[in-house]
């Protein structure tokens, strides 16, 4: 999917988990919730991987070494990372994203940008991504909203947790001007200091010099510096990857140890990747049924046809058979089915012309 509009006309979603890595251990951990909690080590030698809110507030940050992070926060509770859940958790939320367009820019685990510009309302779009997000995971994420990822990064951090910014258009330049240039992304506390020094507090500050004088005192950096404040930023969205399937998975409150109640849950999740194949008009081949076991241990099954399947009755009987295929091993936590060998030429059909500005004209940016 290409998108042909100017990229000053483009709508760009960034969102960001907020605090991913603490938030999946107090979700996994109940006895953790509201404490502060840092991921990684503690010591003289153990470093801050992530931090709760509740952590934060101490002053406690990523990167920070452990021993002064305890000292900020004598009642901190250290745990080590579990990487495999959080890249678990986030590939359902990239698959979240991938609903929505195929134009995704993962930047790490818990953030991405999203281009949805042939959609009437990046607004309403980011809020409906955040409100599945929290409903298909139980975790927060916040979002921001402009024409360039540049503008939409900034924007996320703005009203974190679990909130979102939309900077329309008319509205870009006034707020460059009136931010903190320690605010830009790309400005960090030596460059921030080093504009202090030359007089540059504010956007407007930084607006007011010109091309050769940025860089001549930050070198390339200075040409990027004097084209962001104009709200100039022509990087577009890069997707990783072309989707290859669609899915959907759920992870248990407790495990689950007979393959009846299992049932049960197949023709939940069914029904819910029927919607999901109709929404992108797409179909496959191939049916994958996922199962982790509450010792973290991962089988797959799969099945290939000579149809494509997008029917909820055909995905529940195939799904049926491949969990009753062999016994199972343990209890399991997890289950998720996914079809790909997808007809990949209509995912993600744009809305149309028509659609577009009927509706813009009554919607939000």
């Amino acid at each position: 999917m290409s998108v042909n509009l100017p990229l000053d006309q483009r709508k760009i979603i960034h969102i960001d988990m907020d605090a991913f890595f603490a938030s999946v251990e107090q979700l996994d951990h109940p006895e953790w919730r509201g404490k502060a909690l840092a991921v990684g080590g503690g010591g003289n030698r153990g470093v801050v991987a992530a931090a709760s809110y509740e952590a934060r507030k101490f002053g406690v940050r990523s990167a920070m070494n452990g021993r002064r992070a305890k000292e900020l926060c004598p009642h901190l509770i250290f745990t080590k990372p579990r990487f495999d859940r959080y890249k678990e958790i986030s590939e359902t939320i990239r698959a979240i994203f991938l609903e929505y367009t195929p134009l995704v820019e993962p930047l790490s685990l818990d953030e991405a940008y999203l281009d949805v510009s042939e959609y009437p309302s990046a607004t309403l779009i980011a809020e409906e991504i955040r409100r599945k997000i929290e409903s298909q995971t139980h975790l927060t994420a916040s979002a921001g909203i402009s024409i360039n990822k540049f503008l939409a990064k900034i924007a996320s951090d703005w009203n974190k947790p679990n909130g979102q910014k939309t900077l329309p258009p008319n509205e870009v330049i006034s707020f460059l001007e009136s931010l903190d240039v320690k605010k830009f992304h790309g400005i960090g506390k030596k460059t921030k200091l080093k504009m202090y020094h030359l007089g540059i507090y504010t956007g407007k500050d930084l607006k007011g010099q010109s091309d050769s004088f940025l860089t001549k005192h930050f070198g390339k950096a200075g040409s990027y510096y004097y084209h962001v404040v104009r709200g100039i930023h022509n990087s577009v969205v890069k997707p990783h990857r072309i989707p290859k399937s669609v899915g959907i998975e759920r992870t248990f409150s407790s495990n689950l140890t007979s393959e009846l109640f299992l049932e049960e849950k197949l023709k939940e999740l069914a029904e819910n990747l029927d919607k999901r194949l109709k929404k992108n008009k797409v179909a496959g081949k191939t049916l994958t049924l996922k199962i982790k076991y509450s010792d973290f241990i991962q089988q797959t099954r799969s099945k290939t046809g000579n149809l494509y399947l997008s029917n909820k009755d055909l995905i529940l009987e195939e799904a049926k058979n491949l969990l009753y295929q062999e016994k199972l091993l343990n209890s399991v936590r997890l289950i998720g089915i996914s079809l790909s060998n997808l007809n990949v030429n209509k995912v993600n059909k744009p809305p149309s012309k028509k659609m577009l500005k009927s509706e813009q004209l009554s919607l939000p940016f």
